[in-house]
């Protein structure tokens, strides 16, 4: 042989009691080699041990609990349809004649609204011209309370400051803030796959 020791998968092949070409020798080399031999009996003694344990098999529910705690992330677009889809099996009639009616009339709300849309559409300069005027003091009254408000939140010296920035000093504080919020999104969702995990 060109080794001085079987190898453990050669020891395995005894132990199992396998035939063929290259046993012979194993075999050889486990009756002339003491150390060998001593392997070979612990793994024979280790396998006899493991078969005289009785033969549990799981639950037949085994892999519907372990499932129940994985957590899944389920995409919101999928989350979405199934609501619908759970939805219209909660809310649709259960006869076929007055679900018909039921899509019917929906169909004929539908389409009432999408009428009245382009309608509204189609009147835009009317409605432009008629909704300038009471537009216009609406405007000035909802500029007020937006920097009154944004005063209150913000203090008067950092909106006085955005002011003076320019588009380019709110698109920096908007950026600002986007980052702060993705930044405090993703800790949350760290910590509460954390606390699943635990649990």
């Amino acid at each position: 042989m060109n080794h001085r020791h079987l190898l453990p998968n050669e020891i395995d092949l005894l132990v199992d009691g396998e035939v063929g070409f290259g046993m012979a020798p194993l075999r050889a080399h486990a009756a002339d080699c003491a150390e060998c031999r001593a392997r070979l009996e612990e793994a024979r003694m280790v396998v006899e041990a493991l078969e005289g344990l009785p033969h549990l098999a799981p639950s037949v529910n085994l892999a519907d609990r372990v499932l129940a705690q994985v957590p899944i992330f389920v995409p919101w677009h999928v989350a979405a349809r199934d609501s619908v889809e759970r939805a219209l099996e909660l809310w649709s009639p259960r006869s076929r004649p007055i679900r018909t009616a039921a899509y019917a009339a929906a169909a004929s709300v539908f389409a009432v609204l999408t009428v009245a849309m382009l309608w509204i559409a189609s009147q835009a300069n009317l409605l432009a011209v008629a909704g300038g005027m009471a537009g216009s003091r609406l405007q000035g009254v909802l500029a007020s309370l937006a920097r009154e408000a944004a005063s209150a939140v913000i203090g008067e010296r950092m909106l006085t400051a955005l002011q003076q920035a320019g588009l380019v000093g709110i698109g920096m504080a908007a950026g600002g803030f986007l980052i702060a919020a993705a930044g405090t999104f993703a800790g949350l969702r760290a910590l509460a796959i954390a606390n699943n995990r635990q649990h």
